[in-house]
């Protein structure tokens, strides 16, 4: 029994041609086939996020920034803002001769000279300049030599809080006027030897944090500002109300100092240098 023969197409149709090698398997990779490592649309619009679309950032740079999450923020202006309350609090009490100065001057004769003499005179000595500086310049040099210009803008801005220091603590004392645990002397009010502790120490430790297996630092710097206050209450060189009101006036002070820098540094971050 014959088949019954296919019908042959009419001349012009697709269908009467021969079968054709498709070659789009070869071409799956090929740059800018169909099919390849390239995305298409049928409809020949663009991908919704071509490759070759992405701007560098910033503009005329090359490369793209990649979204590195930043300090927190928020945290540390409410860590400026607390301390800055606080020491307004403390120095309109000792303005006044408030509340909080007859239980500041009834804690310290309660504790004046307790405590291992050598010791608590080592712990106030924390606060020399000649204790302190030494140790803020060492991470200063140690950042530089790292960074180079990289991070100038923040070794500036913790250099240029321990210059302020006096400028701020010389006045207040003048000010106030407050007299010393043990003397009949007056200045007492905030504590120069507590202020130059946290800048010295804490500004130290700002800039050895970011490296690697430099974590301890600022938990170091703490355990050495608090060290200070103690040995200066304990030794009888100031009340305590004279620390609390540097450690707050000198925080806002690193807050501040670090905030701008920040800026600073992200400003120049933005910018880029090229052929002129």
């Amino acid at each position: 029994m014959r088949e019954t023969p296919r019908p042959q197409g009419i001349a012009g149709e697709s269908g009467a041609e021969p079968p054709q090698h498709r070659t789009g398997r070869a071409l799956a990779h090929s740059t800018g086939a169909l099919g390849s490592g390239t995305p298409h649309r049928s409809d020949g619009r663009s991908p919704q996020t071509p490759r070759g679309a992405r701007q560098s950032d910033p503009v005329g740079c090359l490369g793209t920034t990649p979204p590195v999450p930043g300090r927190p923020t928020f945290l540390l202006y409410a860590v400026g803002l607390l301390s800055l309350l606080t020491f307004a609090l403390v120095t309109w009490q000792v303005a006044v001769d408030g509340p909080l100065v007859g239980l500041d001057e009834r804690i310290e004769r309660r504790i004046v000279g307790h405590g291992p003499r050598p010791l608590t005179e080592l712990l106030a000595d924390l606060g020399n300049l000649t204790v302190a500086l030494p140790a803020l310049a060492a991470s200063v040099a140690y950042t530089l030599w790292r960074e180079g210009r990289g991070r100038r803008y923040e070794v500036l801005g913790v250099v240029l809080a321990m210059a302020v220091v006096p400028a701020l603590v010389v006045p207040l004392k003048a000010l106030l006027d407050r007299p010393g645990p043990l003397t009949a002397a007056t200045g007492y009010y905030p504590s120069g030897h507590a202020a130059t502790a946290l800048v010295a120490y804490c500004g130290a430790a700002i800039l050895l944090t970011p490296y690697p297996r430099r974590a301890w630092a600022m938990p170091a710097a703490l355990v050495l500002t608090l060290a200070t206050g103690i040995g200066l209450v304990l030794r009888g060189y100031h009340w305590p109300l004279d620390v609390i009101g540097s450690w707050s006036l000198c925080t806002a002070l690193l807050v501040i100092s670090s905030s701008c820098t920040r800026r600073s540094s992200g400003r120049t971050a933005t910018g880029c240098s090229g052929p002129s």
